[in-house]
């Protein structure tokens, strides 16, 4: 049985390469990662972040905090620690040639952390990232600072998400 075309592959080749193909694909064993057959939201809701000792940080932490419990609050006893370093730094980037003075900036928060087993001390993953957060200076001085406030808060929040993330895979994989 030859096609019309003239390729020589027949009707009965396409089904068993399509059968074949169909078994391939059912052996990936793809799931969400928050799904709750994996225990990720269980495990999540029992990491303790120590306190941190400035603003962006403690931003970072609270958010943090938030997303692993869903807003439950940290836990009595955590299996898991998140070791957490939080530094921010904001720098213009649009200088205003008239007056000498910068009319927008970016706001750069970077967090470097440590997800550690609490009962054997094992270090689980660690890593470094880093969110910007671009913001426009405005004249008034006090209109300025709440603005890097501002932007300071959203690279946090984004920051926190991006951890998140990273220590959600590096759970569902235990």
């Amino acid at each position: 049985m030859l096609l019309s075309n003239g390729t020589g592959f027949s009707r009965l080749g396409k089904t068993i390469a399509g059968v074949l193909l169909l078994a391939a694909v059912a052996g990936c064993q793809v799931r969400p990662l928050y799904s709750t057959a994996s225990g990720t939201e269980g495990k999540l809701a029992s990491v303790s972040i120590p306190e941190i000792n400035n603003r962006v940080g403690q931003q970072v932490r609270n958010d943090l905090i938030f997303l692993f419990a869903g807003g439950a609050g940290e836990p009595q006893n955590a299996a898991y620690r998140l070791n957490l370093g939080v530094t921010a730094g904001t720098g213009g980037v649009l200088n205003d040639p008239a007056t000498d003075t910068m009319r927008a900036g970016r706001t750069t928060v970077s967090g470097t952390f440590t997800l550690v087993k609490v009962d054997t001390g094992e270090t689980i993953t660690s890593g470094k990232r880093s969110t910007i957060a671009l913001v426009d200076f405005p004249r008034q001085e006090f209109a300025k600072l709440r603005a890097i406030r501002d932007a300071e808060n959203r690279a946090a929040r984004e920051l926190a998400e991006l951890i998140r993330a990273d220590v959600a895979t590096a759970l569902s994989r235990r």
